[in-house]
């Protein structure tokens, strides 16, 4: 599954995108990511820190949907 699949499932799937928040690095090892999709992605979720679970989904949402959900 490549990045693709990880943008899909995570626009349909709230709890998926969820556990992609909360766990990133256990999340994306089920991916074929190259590493610069990868670090966008950690990028995004470190960036926010502490802030409040539906903060960091929406995102990491954008983030997908900029760059890959075209």
């Amino acid at each position: 599954m490549g990045i693709r699949d990880l943008v899909g499932r995570a626009m349909i799937d709230a709890e998926f995108l969820a556990d992609l928040a909360r766990d990133p690095a256990a999340v994306l090892d089920d991916y074929d990511l190259t590493p610069e999709e990868r670090g966008v992605i950690m990028t995004a979720v470190a960036r926010l820190g502490d802030a409040p679970a539906r903060e960091r989904v929406q995102a990491i949402q954008a983030v997908m949907m900029k760059r890959w959900a075209t």
